[in-house]
């Protein structure tokens, strides 16, 4: 790691307003912390470099005016395809129509098909098959067509 791979953390402890960065990466460790009452000095090189997070991603998604945000009815368990043989609704890119079936959720022992509100492009599905879910949580994002 190089000087400017340190000045790349430590801008994003800052910009972050993180307490501590731990990174390892082929056999190298480091870890940048800043202590409280220290403001950290400004670093000016671009983080084009750095891949953006899932936060960041997420959040650039939530501020899309062409998106709307799938959430779940229900608490219950998220499955993608109707079997676990079988093929997954919907993928991340497909194209969707209003009514089309996006996930099932399970709820006391009941399968509930969610279905699409809109027409467009799913871009992004924010749950892993078989994991549980809350109600309100952001299941899917779908950029309206």
């Amino acid at each position: 790691m190089d000087f400017k791979d340190l000045e790349r953390l430590i801008a994003l402890l800052k910009e972050h307003e993180l307490a501590e960065i731990e990174i390892e990466t082929e056999g190298e460790y480091i870890k940048v912390r800043a202590k409280e009452g220290i403001v950290l000095p400004t670093v000016s090189p671009s983080l084009s470099s750095i891949p953006p997070t899932e936060d960041s991603i997420e959040s650039a998604l939530k501020n899309d005016p062409n998106l709307v945000e799938v959430k779940s009815p229900m608490v219950g368990t998220f499955y993608r395809a109707p079997a676990p043989d079988a093929e997954p609704f919907v993928k991340e890119g497909d194209k969707v129509e209003v009514g089309q079936t996006l996930c099932i959720i399970e709820a006391m022992k009941l399968m509930n098909e969610i279905k699409a509100e809109v027409s467009g492009i799913v871009e992004k599905i924010l749950v892993e098959n078989a994991q549980p879910v809350e109600y309100g949580q952001v299941l899917f994002y779908i950029r309206k067509a």
